[in-house]
Parts: C-alpha cells; structure tokens; sequence
C-alpha cells in the first residue's frame, strides 16, 4: 500500500509540472515592430499613437518614428497608427510564436481641416521694374497656416513672341531664369501649392530687362565642335548670340537692316540666316538654292549697303536673293567651271569681287564683275597658293585680301605664310600691307576697320591647330598690332 502511495504522487508531480509549464511558456507570443513616415516626405514621424485590435499594450513611436509591442499573443491583429492632423492608418499583421513581426505605416495629412496657403506676393523683381538684367532671380513669399510642404510652379511670358516658359515642381521660394531676351517686357506669375487644397495663384508682376548693349565686333568661337557667333562691345565684353548647339559661322553685319546674317547648318545644306544684333529673331533667307563651294569653311557671301539683298555663290554660280528670300536671281556663272567661293559687294553697288578657284581651293583667280554679270577688272590670277578674305574700302576704291606667299599646297589646305594684300583701282596693281606678322603665322580672313584706318583679321599659327585670335592694326602704323579676341575667328567690325 506504501508503494503504490509512492507511485500516485509521483505520477501527479509529473502532470502538475507538465501543465504549469504549458500555461507560463512563451511559446504563445511574438513581438510586433514597425516604423511610421510622412507619406509624402517619407520623413519618420514622432510621438504617433500605435493600438491594436484585439488590446494589446498601447505604444508611441520615438525620435525615428519606431516603435515595439512585446508580448503579443499569437493571432491575427490590426494595428492603427494615429496622430493629430493626420488620417488613422490601419495595417494587418499575423504574430507568431517567438517571432518579430513588422510594420511600416505611411500617414497622410488629414483634410478634414486643412486650410489652403496664403496668396503667393512677387517679391523680386519689383512690379513694373526697368533694366533688369537678363540673368535674375525671381523671389515670392507665402506661408501655409498647416505647415504642409509646398510646392511652386512659375508662369513667365514677354512681349517680344509667343513663348510661354513654365517651371515646375519647385521647391524654394526663388527661381533663377537665365538667357532672357534684352529689351523686353516679362509678365510672371505663381502658382502654389501644399498637395490638399486647389492651388493658389499669385496676381502678375511684370520687369523689363535692359537694352541690349552697343555692340560693333562679330567673330566665331568653337564650343564643343560646333561654330558659335559671338559680339563684343568696345570694352571687350563678350556676347553670345547663336545656339552652341548649333552650327553658325561668317556673320556680316548691317547697320543700314539692323541685322546679322550667317551661314547655318540647314539639313545637310549650309544656308543664310538673318537675326536681329541681339541674336533674336532668327529667319532663313536661302532655300532652293543653298550657298555651296569647294568648303564651307572657306565661304563667303555680301549684304548690299542697304542690307535688301544678298550675294552668294553655288559652286560655279553667283546667285542674289532679297533678304527676305524671294527674288533669287543668278548673275553670274565662271567662263571655266571655277567655283566661286568668296565675294563682296561695293558699297555703291556698282563692283562685285570675286574669288574663284578649282575643287581643291587653288588655281585662284580674283576679279571684279559689274551688275551685269561682265567681268571689268582682274586683280589676281595664275600665282599658286591659297587666297582669302575679300573686303572693298567704302569707296570702292581699294580691295584688300590675303593671299599665301609661300605658294603651298596640299591636300588639307594649309597655308604657311599668308599675309595681307591690298589692290588699288587707281593704281591697278596689288601691293602687301605691313602688318608686322610672326614668322611662322598666318594673318587670314581680312577686313577693313569703320574708319579704314585700320584692318581686323584672323590671326594663328600655321601649324593649323594652334589657337586662333582676332587681331587689329594700324594701316601703316608701326607698333600697332593688337590681340582683341582670343580663340575667336571670321571677324566682323562694322
């Protein structure tokens, strides 16, 4: 009987332990963790409410948005996140035993309540402001009365075209607009908006910007493969005036039009544009019949004094074409098939000159054709060597060009000693300008100064990548050669 007394008690220890253990175990819990951000910042969010549902223990997530729940019964549970100003987001989780569950909340604002941000006031430029430059920055102020992120959107449209510019997704309360068009009238506006309520429009502002400065040189620089025309003021103060993204080269002034030509890359032919002295304004003049030669670096075309019409040649033909296009008329073709490749018309329209050559550039010949299309006038023939750049003088009276003393020829065109050259009709010969030149240099591309007291030129070494430069000097003038523009070719000075 003792034995069996012994054998009932330890029988009842065994299921005693056994089901102590089953009911304080922790096999029935898990933990749930999570964070909780801005839906639209993503920025983690302090102090939110965490409950669930079934009770759990009640939470708040800290400094990063984190939060934990220990001890979670195993189960299926919904958790809420919650907080003032902000819509109760709820998410689903399954606990399991002895497992970390997570969550991430993303809280949107509440509308409930939400008041819209102030009307924008344009604070930079000043409404009705004169002479602003053409790089600026626009300035407003605004507040939103529920601290919401905001966001800006800017109008801005002038009076010179159509154009309407719009910037947005902005996120300062400043924008800086670049490359706006001198002597214009803008009117702008902005656009708010905090992502709840309809956006906000600002009243319109308006600024000018100032005139374009007074500009006399023209010449061409490289930038990044392509030609690019540039101006320049007295002080030698540089202005684009052509896309870098495109290719623009041999501009001519005309005081008499206002504008600027230049041979532009048109499809796969070259052709003359015309644009206003601030590079505005842009328009094709040749069509059908494109200006064509043996290469287009070395082509050249001439406005007449009054700036209706032009001058161009195609291979072995002499067109002239209205300026605004129409009229295209061919006035001259050369006697042996020599292509035409530079010309200019005298100021009282009564000479054209002429440089002709063979398809490689040489065998040149220079002379002087009236409006008829009769040649009046030899100037150059039968010297070897590359020849370039043909200018009269006002009078017409004179001619300048340069021509290569050394006589070379290849079959990239270089040239290793050209200097300038300048034919009087009065004498009727040609005679070399001093110009005091670098040995081992070529002074290319030549014209006369406004007052032809002097004469603007190309000047590079002849080694044919060296840098070029845009040089003046005195007509027999000692001492007077000057560097204007570094970098730069095909001069302009009118």
């Amino acid at each position: 009987m003792k034995n069996l007394y012994k054998i009932i008690s330890a029988i009842f220890l065994v299921v005693f332990i056994s089901c102590s253990e089953e009911k304080i175990g922790s096999s029935d819990y898990g933990t749930v963790t999570g964070k909780v951000v801005n839906s639209e910042t993503f920025v983690p969010m302090e102090n939110v409410k965490i409950m669930s549902s079934p009770t759990t223990s009640t939470v708040f997530t800290d400094a990063e948005g984190k939060f934990t729940v220990s001890n979670v019964k195993v189960g299926e549970y919904s958790f809420q996140a919650q907080k003032d100003g902000f819509t109760a987001k709820f998410e689903s989780v399954n606990v399991t035993a002895n497992n970390t569950s997570e969550i991430v909340f993303e809280l949107n604002k509440s509308t409930a309540n939400n008041k819209p941000p102030t009307v924008p006031v344009l604070t930079v430029p000043a409404d009705n402001s004169i002479n602003q430059l053409v790089n600026l920055d626009l300035t407003w102020t605004v507040t939103d009365p529920d601290n919401d992120v905001m966001t800006y959107t800017v109008t801005l449209r002038n009076d010179k075209n159509s154009d309407v510019a719009v910037f947005n997704d902005i996120k300062d309360k400043k924008l800086t607009v670049t490359d706006l068009i001198y002597g214009t009238k803008y009117y702008w506006q902005v656009t708010v908006n905090d992502g709840v309520n309809t956006p906000v429009l600002s009243t319109i502002s308006t600024f000018s910007t100032i005139a374009f400065p007074a500009t006399r040189h023209l010449f061409v620089k490289s930038i990044s493969g392509n030609n690019v025309i540039f101006t320049a003021d007295d002080a030698g103060k540089q202005y684009q005036l052509t896309s870098s993204e495109k290719n623009s080269w041999r501009p001519r002034r005309n005081n008499q039009a206002q504008k600027i030509a230049f041979i532009g890359t048109s499809g796969s032919q070259n052709d003359i544009y015309t644009m206003n002295f601030d590079g505005t304004d842009i328009k094709k003049v040749t069509s059908s019949v494109s200006i064509a030669g043996f290469n287009a670096d070395y082509l050249g075309y001439s406005w007449n004094a009054s700036g209706s019409e032009f001058i161009y040649p195609n291979f072995d033909k002499l067109y002239r074409i209205k300026s605004d296009g129409s009229g295209l008329t061919k006035i001259f073709q050369t006697p042996n098939g020599k292509f035409i490749s530079e010309c200019d018309w005298s100021a009282d329209g009564s000479k054209i000159a002429l440089k002709v050559n063979d398809i490689n550039g040489y065998n040149v010949e220079i002379y002087v054709i009236n409006p008829s299309g009769v040649i009046v006038t030899p100037v150059l023939a039968g010297e070897p060597g590359a020849v370039s750049g043909l200018n009269f003088s006002v009078s017409g009276l004179k001619l300048v060009y340069t021509k290569d003393v050394s006589g070379f020829e290849s079959s990239n065109y270089r040239q290793l000693d050209s200097k300038i050259f300048e034919y009087s009709f009065i004498l009727g010969n040609s005679y070399q300008l001093a110009t005091e030149k670098i040995a081992g240099t070529n002074d290319l591309d030549v014209r006369y100064s406004p007052n032809e007291a002097e004469l603007i030129f190309l000047n590079t070494s002849n080694d044919g990548i060296s840098v070029k430069n845009v040089v003046k000097c005195g007509i027999g003038v000692a001492n007077s050669r000057t560097t204007l523009f570094t970098g730069s070719s095909m001069p302009d000075w009118e």
